[in-house]
Formats: structure tokens, C-alpha cells, sequence
């Protein structure tokens, strides 16, 4: 086996794709988007007979608590290859120590199982005390067709979506980057109604930028008489159509233009040849004081399917200072209550 830096934009997404549990956190452009933005990134790829047959990406996160390699969603490999998982842990570990850091973070794309967390501490990595990515995802199967998923429904969303016809809600999309600034100025409202820290207007530009050159980023606007009520962020990657970001108007609380957009993504994945729409992070149905409960509500109301990863990971490169950063963060966590 060989391990080397990735050259080959086409290499890396062919085998990345191969992998039906892969979905863009392990993506070419995800990590062009990084480099957009100045950050140093880390994407490698084994080589064994002339094919590649595992590949890891990652960003030089350089938090002042301790600089650390962040690997979300991956890697993309056969882990039922312990010398393949072993090679690659191992190159991991050499290019946390290479970037001078604290520890190397890995949120891999396994389903979380007692066998899972079992591997993680044999590879010598302890949990992490902040999540990486989404670890509690609900997704639909979209080999159903829309007749299924709309029995699969809660009644009141197929109540909204009714209404959101008898309204003429127009669904419109767009693939240019500079439709990204109305986006952000209702990400604010949304951030001040939700309690949460909104992304930047550069950080969201930039990352859609990215994906939409190569046609894997579309926003879905949904408009009732031209004014705005909601609109997605949806990245189609590989086997996965993803709502990676959402944002809603107060006057879409009222006409209910959400619901529309999911179904119109849903179709547009369904003529990619997509198979799972993945509505990204829910919380526990018994967690009723969350911040983002009632969000998890209504993801929830689409029928869909429960999966949780295996959480993030730590590979401690340096224990002393690794204590110092899993302190801050521990406080973190029982602050911000995540």
C-alpha cells in the first residue's frame, strides 16, 4: 500500500462516490471550499494494485484551545480491512504531527454500534467532548416514490403542503453564488427567532461557490405574491441529496413554503439518481427543552429514518496539551447545552 496526497479531482470523487454511505463532508469541493477561505487542508489517498482503495480529507482547524486536524465523515474505506484502517489511523496520526497539532478529530461514517465504539478504542482514540458534523441524522429512503413518502407523513405536514398548493407558492432555484445574500439577511432573522450564531455571509457564498461549479449546490426559494417565505441550501453528492442549510421568513411561518421545497428537492435528487435524502441533525424525541427540538419536529413529520453515527473521535497527539482543550470544551458543552 501507498499513502500519498490527492492530485486528481475526478480519482478522488469516483471512489468517494463508490461508497453508497459517503456523502459530501468527504467531497472534493468541501475541501476547495476550505482552501477558498485560507485554511490549510489534509486529503490523502491509499493506493494498493494500482486502484485507490481508501481516502481520508481533512482542515487545520487553528482554535486557540489547541490546533487540531478535523476529519468529518470519514474515511471512505472497507473496515472490515483492519490493516487498511490500521495504515490509515496511523498516516493520520503522521500528518497531525506534520501540521503541529494538538490531536486529530474523526467523525468517521459508521453507524453507531457497540463494534464501532469497540474499534475506536482499539485504534487508541477517546471520545471527543464536542461533536464533528451531525451525529443523529433523520433520512428518507427516496427509492420510495412521493405517493409513499406522502402516506409516511405526519398529517400535518401533508395539511401544510396542501395549503402550500391552494396558495400558488412559487418554487424558484438558483445556482449563482450572489443569490447567497438575501439568503443570509433571513439567516439572521431566523438566528435571532432560533437562538443560534449565524455563519457568515463569505463563509456561506464561498461554500455554495464551491459546490455549484460543478452542479452540486442548488438554493430553492419558495415565494408567495414575490415575497420571500423560505429557502434551502441543498447539496447533491454521490448517493446523498443533503439540506445542509435552511433559513424562513416570519410570513413563512404563516404559509407553510418549506415543506414545498423539500418535495421539489426530493424530485430533482430522484432525476440524479439519488437514493437518500438526508435531513441532517435531530434531536431525541423525549429531549423537549432543546434549542432545536421543535425544528427536529418537523423533519421528523417527513416519516423519517432514525441513524445515528459513531460520534467524534479524538487521536491525542500531545496529552498535555489535549487536557487543557478537552476542559474548555467540556464547559462548552454544558453552557451551550449541546
Amino acid at each position: 500500500m501507498k499513502l500519498v496526497d490527492a492530485e486528481n479531482r475526478k480519482e478522488w470523487d469516483d471512489f468517494v462516490t463508490s461508497h453508497p454511505e459517503a456523502n459530501f463532508l468527504q467531497s472534493w469541493d468541501f475541501y476547495e471550499f476550505y482552501k477558498s477561505r485560507g485554511n490549510q487542508i489534509v486529503r490523502r489517498v491509499v493506493w494498493d494494485n494500482n486502484e485507490i482503495v481508501a481516502a481520508y480529507a481533512g482542515v487545520i482547524e487553528n482554535a486557540k484551545r489547541g490546533r487540531y486536524l478535523a476529519i468529518a465523515g470519514g474515511p471512505i474505506l472497507d473496515w472490515e480491512r483492519r490493516e487498511l484502517v490500521d495504515a490509515v489511523f496511523a498516516d493520520m496520526r503522521s500528518e497531525g504531527n506534520k501540521h503541529k497539532c494538538v490531536f486529530v478529530r474523526v467523525r468517521p461514517q459508521l453507524e453507531l454500534s457497540l463494534q464501532s465504539l469497540n474499534l475506536m478504542q482499539e485504534l487508541g482514540l477517546r471520545r471527543a467532548p464536542m461533536y464533528l458534523s451531525v451525529e443523529f441524522a433523520g433520512v428518507l429512503d427516496l427509492e420510495k416514490d412521493e405517493a409513499e413518502i406522502m402516506q409516511g407523513m405526519r398529517q400535518r405536514l401533508r395539511r401544510a403542503l396542501r395549503k402550500g398548493a391552494k396558495n400558488d407558492i412559487q418554487i424558484e432555484k438558483s445556482t449563482n453564488p450572489d443569490d447567497i445574500h438575501k439568503f443570509y439577511q433571513i439567516e439572521l432573522e431566523t438566528a435571532g427567532r432560533h437562538r443560534f450564531v449565524a455563519f457568515s455571509e463569505d463563509f456561506l457564498t464561498k461554500q455554495f461557490a464551491a459546490f455549484a461549479k460543478h452542479n452540486e449546490a442548488i438554493l430553492y426559494t419558495a415565494k408567495y405574491q414575490s415575497e420571500i417565505l423560505a429557502q434551502n441550501f441543498m447539496i447533491f453528492y454521490g448517493n446523498e441529496a443533503s439540506y445542509h442549510y435552511g433559513v424562513s421568513s416570519e410570513l413563512g411561518t404563516k404559509y407553510s413554503g418549506a415543506p414545498l421545497l423539500h418535495m421539489e428537492a426530493m424530485r430533482d435528487a430522484r432525476e440524479r439518481g439519488i437514493k437518500r435524502y438526508n435531513f441532517w441533525g435531530i434531536t431525541e424525541e423525549t429531549d423537549i427543552h432543546h434549542r432545536f427540538y421543535g425544528v427536529s419536529c418537523f423533519k421528523r413529520g417527513f416519516g423519517v429514518t432514525e441513524l445515528k453515527y459513531t460520534p467524534a473521535h479524538d487521536l491525542v497527539l500531545n496529552n498535555f496539551k489535549y487536557a487543557f482543550n478537552w476542559t474548555i470544551e467540556t464547559l462548552r458543552k454544558k453552557m451551550r447545552h449541546v
